[in-house]
């Protein structure tokens, strides 16, 4: 017995590394063929109702590339596994009582552990840092995998921090101290209304809840929101013209049309008084329109960026310029309506017509989507084809779907904060006008929208010459010569300042950037009277944000004024105020107008 032992013993030869190496790449190209052959012969609802967002690629080339290299993956776990002994180590300490300092500590910005009992009960303070640590080895292990294409790198980390995220203990009671401190100081009272906070969003959202971020009944459009003066002056199918009553005796004789994006609602430029880009600048001697668009129900199914540009952009500017009498006009175009003014000012150097704007201004907007950001990561042949499903039954991509589209860029302040409030903490949301605003979106054509995230997202044809055709005719960036300010968020993570600055390589005329601080909001709602913020300026013309913001001067405050320095000049000698109700066009109602009331 001991002698067979001993030569079985001896006989058995321990693997190599490279050995294990080669089992395990090869049983995970297996498994991958098969789930790739499984997801092929599905029909297309089905691929689409097992996979959305079309991650399964994605995952598979992940796994594949750990398979064949899997010492990353071990060492990164050995770090993890240290990292855990140094927290089991520092929380002895505490427990003995001594002081210790944390293994690792939230970001600055992280406000999901803010309450004191996150740091000061053991417990919990061991719960979140094994957190933090799980999660930080978690996304170096995603970061560390080599060979990936570089959208499916960024596709697997932003996706791993959506789980990441929804899995913090600050999302679940049991491991929430301030949950539990609220539970036990009212009897369970936050639990009951926190229960009865979701079945309201179940029933107000019929059945796909949508987190109630804010106090609808503290608002009303035309009420508290969007009260500056002024008359509906113009109405087509696809928006109301408005034209606001001026404040001084004399204005500039170029006016202003402002295209708002179509996403949203037009009032975040006219919230409460104070924050009211609108009257501001009627204050400063501009005669303003603005453009109200429809909010589209199903009979808009094919409408298209031909028509928005026809019956929207050419059309409001026409009329403004028939009330006016102007020659030409300043136009603004805000996010996606940024994107469109873009190629309508190509569209009117391509057909002969560029005099017709005399200057552009775009807030947070993008023409070149080479680093669009995280939002590009939902448009690839699988998505599209999968938000095409979505909306063929209505014929535009409902608000709700949208709406969590950008809530993801942000999960824990846009979804789980209001989680653990809601539902919770039982609490009601906050009376807040640009919360208000931010869940008042609209829907989207289905045509309107599948063009868009074809054309600008995944194929980048704007800044591609002839790529994009306008009404049949191609259109070419380069050509535009037309004078242009640009403003950018420093901290914008739907239009990123980096994809923003790209502007300045694609025009041909004169172009004024200006880095503002803040995001896609309050980095453009920043009344100089706030006194908020800084934005940078910089006269040299250089290759990148990075060398603008390296010799860019730093100014305290709102860039509203640099703006307002800046078109002045374009904007004619002072004529008598235009009153809305005395032009060419009848006033056919107050505004702030009926399109922004439809709630559909």
């Amino acid at each position: 017995m001991t002698e067979t032992s001993t030569k079985t013993t001896e006989s058995t030869e321990i693997p190599n590394l490279e050995d294990i190496n080669a089992v395990l790449e090869e049983a995970s190209r297996q498994t991958c063929n098969m789930m790739e052959n499984f997801m092929e012969n599905q029909p297309a609802q089905v691929r689409q109702m097992l996979d959305p967002l079309n991650l399964t690629p994605t995952m598979l080339a992940m796994t594949q590339k750990i398979a064949a290299d899997p010492s990353a993956l071990l060492m990164n776990q050995l770090a993890f596994f240290q990292d855990y002994m140094k927290l089991i180590q520092n929380q002895s300490q505490k427990m003995s009582g001594s002081e210790a300092e944390p293994v690792i500590s939230p970001a600055p910005t992280d406000k999901r552990f803010k309450a004191e009992e996150w740091s000061k009960e053991a417990p919990f303070d061991f719960i979140k840092q094994s957190y933090l640590l799980a999660s930080k080895h978690m996304l170096d292990t995603i970061s560390s995998i080599q060979g990936l294409d570089s959208k499916d790198a960024r596709k697997a980390e932003f996706f791993t921090r959506q789980f990441i995220d929804a899995a913090s203990p600050s999302n679940y009671l049991l491991t929430n101290p301030v949950a539990l401190k609220e539970t036990m100081e009212t009897g369970g009272e936050n639990l009951v209304k926190g229960f009865n906070h979701l079945l309201e969003d179940f029933e107000r959202e019929e059945g796909m809840p949508l987190l109630k971020m804010v106090d609808h009944n503290a608002f009303e459009v035309g009420k508290n929101l969007a009260t500056a003066e002024g008359k509906v002056v113009f109405r087509n199918r696809y928006l109301e013209l408005i034209q606001y009553a001026p404040t001084t005796e004399n204005v500039y004789t170029t006016p202003i049309v402002i295209f708002p994006p179509w996403i949203n609602k037009f009032y975040i430029l006219d919230l409460s008084e104070e924050k009211s880009f609108v009257r501001w600048a009627v204050a400063q001697g501009y005669t303003v329109f603005m453009v109200s668009w429809v909010n589209p129900d199903s009979s808009y199914a094919e409408a298209s960026l031909d028509d928005y540009l026809q019956e929207g952009y050419l059309e409001a500017l026409h009329v403004a310029q028939e009330i006016t009498g102007a020659p030409s006009v300043h136009t603004i175009g805000y996010c996606v309506a940024g994107t469109m003014l873009a190629a309508t000012l190509a569209y009117l150097h391509a057909t002969g017509n560029e005099k017709i704007i005399k200057s552009a201004t775009f807030f947070t907007a993008q023409v070149d989507f080479e680093e669009s950001g995280d939002l590009s990561l939902f448009v690839d042949d699988e998505q599209l084809k999968a938000i095409d499903a979505r909306m063929a039954e209505k014929g535009y991509l409902d608000k709700r779907s949208m709406a969590l589209t950008f809530n993801m860029l942000r999960s824990n302040d846009l979804i789980w904060s209001y989680v653990v409030n809601n539902y919770l903490l039982g609490k009601e949301p906050m009376a807040f006008d640009l919360l208000y605003w931010n869940c008042d979106s609209t829907n989207l054509p289905r045509k309107l929208h599948l063009q868009y995230l074809k054309h600008m997202y995944k194929n980048n044809d704007l800044v591609k010459p002839g790529a994009l055709k306008l009404k049949g005719v191609p259109i070419d960036l380069g050509t535009v010569e037309t004078p242009c300010y640009v403003q950018a968020g420093r901290e914008d993570h739907i239009a990123p300042a980096k994809s923003v600055y790209k502007i300045t390589d694609h025009f041909k005329g004169p172009v004024r950037f200006v880095l503002a601080g803040s995001g896609h909001i309050a980095g453009v709602v920043n009344p100089p009277s706030a006194n908020k913020y800084q934005y940078w300026t910089n006269d040299e013309r250089v290759q990148s944000l990075d060398e603008f913001i390296a010799g860019a001067n730093e100014t305290p405050g709102s860039w509203w004024g640099d703006w307002h320095k800046w078109l002045s000049k374009r904007s004619g000698k002072k004529v008598t105020a235009r009153q809305p109700d005395r032009g060419p066009y009848p006033p056919l109602c107050d505004a702030p107008g009926e399109y922004v009331k439809v709630k559909n």
